[in-house]
């Protein structure tokens, strides 16, 4: 089975299995928002066996209406709470909010390929090449 992943729309593919050895940088670098809805809310508070109003207030943080996930500081670098460096993984890979599990399929991205390739090392061919 092939590790590849297209989508219409989109000028590049996606080898997942580049994110074995890419050190989380689609979880690492500048400050941002991984927003979460409520339902997300709750599967990941599952996950971790928390209440909600627990994984609430120790993980997430509040921007305007929305709920994103807090990020921590590493050198200088921000970085997902979830990612695990030991690892090289997402602690709740499983339960991941949908904003993470599209990447690199974002809107954002169509027009900037160039930027997504210094971030990701799976990004395969594009219309810009």
């Amino acid at each position: 089975m092939s590790s590849v992943v297209k989508k219409d729309g989109f000028s590049y593919a996606f080898d997942a299995s580049a994110c074995a050895t890419c050190e989380g940088r689609c979880c690492s670098g500048d400050s941002g928002y991984i927003y979460v809805n409520k339902n997300e809310i709750e599967s990941i508070s599952k996950l971790l066996d928390l209440d909600i109003r627990d994984f609430v207030n120790e993980y997430l943080f509040k921007k305007g209406y929305k709920y994103s996930i807090k990020e921590i500081k590493y050198n200088n670098s921000h970085e997902c709470i979830f990612y695990d460096r030991e690892i090289n993984g997402c602690r709740i890979y499983e339960a991941r909010p949908s904003q993470c599990i599209t990447f690199p399929f974002w809107d954002y991205y169509k027009e900037k390929v160039d930027e997504l390739k210094q971030e990701c090392p799976g990004i395969i061919g594009s219309d810009n090449d």
